[in-house]
């Protein structure tokens, strides 16, 4: 998993030192006990504190007597450094990693679907995806528009839509949203008894009330599927219906009717402008991370799809040989990531912790790039995004959210 091995002695420590860059990188240091394992800014200087002499008053830790052994690999970002220590401390640590890492699951919104009467909740937990991007990049599903679609066990799968920056942020989202429809918002598992006596979301017709049969089932399977539609699309299938019935009700004349349409849209728009670009169906989300590169003359590509995180692939930004345009030259570096293999629910929800801490910091080093709906990428953007990050300069673009998040500082742990 690193990339270079350095055999350590106290009596040739010197000639140690000079081998190691005094640059930020990676390292594991082995010999007796466990291994010692961290990132670091400049790789000499933290093992000249940790392997070099050790005076008597000191009260640092000093390995210098039971290090034989150092493993490294340069990096030029944060993102990459982050990613390439969780993997290690995975490995190295299979039970303790989480807690060294002190990485926390990102926030989502649940869309219950395995319920007969689905409903929306907040959660940390990442349960089993509707569908794993395949090696085209495109969702096996994206054609089948069936609110309840079942697996190759025929079990009906829960949708998850995030990462969000908080879950303060999630839970105001989730309901503004839901105020324009009327999908229930208890949790109970629903028996519908005509007697039941509802609650106040049907006392204000906020909710169907499938609880005491104010429905029928298709009814209020109807109403599931606008809100599944709503936000698979970032709220654009609403924008749409809305339109088309203003457009329809101006048509005849009703003018009150298209003024309340109208005003219901004016009250949408700002809910979907401070939707982050990065909140999507997570089994539909992939984007490409561009990230400085230890590398000369080029910078690292990761790849995110079904929830995984890889990468980093170096992409050479200087063309040698025959001439190709920068967009085809990307378009073949994106195809060489492998296809995304089924792995366990845990990992997606921590490779998802890992992008969600660094897209949602206040000032964060890199660029990020998402797919659209078909699976295409957005090359001319790319183009650009790579030429900044290999040039060192800042997107043009601000970032902003919603003003319920809570930001995470760069140099902070969650």
């Amino acid at each position: 998993m690193l990339t270079r091995t350095l055999t350590f002695s106290p009596e040739q420590d010197e000639t140690f030192f000079q081998e190691l860059p005094a640059s930020a990188a990676v390292f594991l240091l082995r010999g007796d006990g466990e291994p010692y394992v961290s990132k670091t800014a400049n790789l000499r200087r933290r093992l000249q504190r940790l392997l070099g002499v050790q005076t008597e008053k000191a009260k640092r830790l000093n390995l210098r007597d039971r290090v034989r052994e150092a493993e490294f690999t340069p990096v030029a970002s944060d993102f990459e450094s982050q990613f390439l220590l969780y993997k290690l401390l995975r490995e190295k640590f299979p039970k303790t990693y989480n807690s060294r890492l002190r990485l926390r699951p990102a926030p989502l919104l649940k869309l219950h679907l395995e319920n007969e009467y689905p409903r929306a909740s907040v959660t940390t937990r990442l349960g089993k995806l509707q569908s794993v991007s395949n090696e085209a990049g495109q969702p096996r599903d994206a054609e089948n528009s069936d609110l309840r679609r079942e697996d190759e066990c025929g079990h009906v799968s829960n949708l998850y839509y995030g990462p969000f920056p908080s879950r303060a942020a999630a839970e105001k989202f989730a309901n503004d949203a839901l105020d324009f429809f009327k999908m229930r918002r208890c949790v109970d598992d629903l028996h519908p008894d005509p007697s039941f006596p509802g609650c106040i979301y049907s006392e204000m017709k906020m909710c169907l009330a499938p609880c005491f049969k104010g429905c029928s089932d298709g009814e209020y399977a109807a109403e599931a599927e606008r809100v599944r539609s709503f936000f698979d699309s970032r709220g654009e299938s609403l924008v749409r219906e809305f339109s088309q019935q203003r457009e329809h009700a101006s048509a005849e004349l009703a003018f009150e009717e298209a003024a309340a349409i109208h005003a219901k849209l004016e009250k949408l728009k700002p809910l979907l402008s401070q939707l982050p670009e990065i909140v999507q169906r997570v089994d539909r989300l992939q984007a490409i991370v561009v990230q400085a590169s230890a590398e000369p003359g080029a910078v690292n590509l990761f790849r995110f799809a079904g929830a995984i995180l890889q990468g980093p692939v170096p992409f050479s930004v200087e063309q040698s040989g025959e001439p190709q345009s920068m967009e085809s030259r990307i378009q073949e570096k994106i195809a060489e990531f492998p296809s995304v293999q089924t792995t366990s629910g845990t990992a997606r929800s921590e490779h998802l912790a890992i992008l969600r801490r660094w897209y949602y910091r206040s000032h964060r080093a890199g660029e990020i790039f998402f797919a659209d709906t078909n699976g295409n990428w957005p090359l001319r953007r790319l183009v650009r995004g790579i030429g900044r990050v290999y040039r060192d300069e800042k997107e043009q673009e601000p970032i902003s959210f919603s003003a319920t998040q809570a930001l995470i500082p760069p140099s902070q742990p969650e």
